[in-house]
């Protein structure tokens, strides 16, 4: 199945890497960060994936192929407002949906469990509304709905510019670099490389030689089911926040 964890290159533990453990004074400096871009509260951390082109494999080499035709290994990233990567997830094929990849991550697992009772992922319409992860409205009515939605646009934004941050600065990931010439594994260690040197660059203020990448936009997914009323409710508590 296109997807599943056989499919995947290696294991979480040699795939899937965090920033240093976060203490309470931590994890409320990210929210500030990201509080002051719009309003948007206790947002943890903005999460999107992005597409690194590959060689086709030799194996299950089907399972790469993403929906825009090309061959590449699909990498969660998670940020905060200074574009500090949070938690990288380098291991399923290009094939494998944004929303698998969160909920079968470390992340995606402990938030799940509940491990964070006052604060939340952002995501884009690629992914289900969960009391841990909110998105955006699909069809806001009332202006506190569209207020909220337009705060949610702005601060998710910043995840979008991260990755074009972190493929302007290493071009061999981005589309201007072409397909690295790789097995997916290989692929996988490069790119956590590229990210761990990222993280490094933004600490230390070094500047970016080249202008950001722009991403590659992938077609929409289908629908996911209703989200339960957990979800539905920490959503509307948040869009009450924005005055109409």
């Amino acid at each position: 199945m296109r997807g599943s964890k056989t499919n995947s290159t290696k294991t979480n533990k040699e795939n899937e890497c965090h920033s240093s453990a976060h203490s309470v004074a931590q994890q409320v400096e990210v929210k500030q960060g990201f509080f002051a871009v719009d309003g948007f509260p206790n947002t943890i951390g903005a999460v999107d994936c992005t597409h690194i082109a590959i060689k086709a494999p030799s194996l299950n080499e089907f399972n790469y192929v993403n929906r825009k035709g090309f061959h590449s290994i699909n990498v969660q990233i998670i940020s905060d407002a200074q574009k500090n990567l949070l938690n990288v997830v380098a291991r399923w094929p290009g094939g494998t949906h944004d929303s698998f990849i969160l909920q079968n991550s470390n992340v995606g697992l402990r938030l799940e469990e509940g491990a964070v009772q006052d604060g939340w992922l952002i995501g884009d319409r690629g992914y289900p509304l969960k009391p841990w992860l909110m998105t955006p409205l699909t069809n806001p009515v009332t202006a506190q709905e569209r207020a909220y939605n337009a705060a949610h646009s702005r601060t998710r934004s910043i995840v979008e510019r991260t990755i074009g941050t972190l493929k302007g600065r290493w071009l061999c990931l981005s589309s201007a670099g072409g397909a690295l010439q790789y097995t997916p594994e290989k692929a996988c260690n490069i790119v956590m490389a590229c990210c761990v040197l990222h993280n490094m660059a933004i600490k230390h203020g070094i500047p970016l030689v080249q202008e950001d990448q722009p991403d590659e936009t992938m077609p929409d997914a289908p629908p996911f089911q209703p989200p339960n009323a957990l979800a539905v409710q920490r959503r509307m508590e948040i869009i009450q926040r924005f005055r109409d």
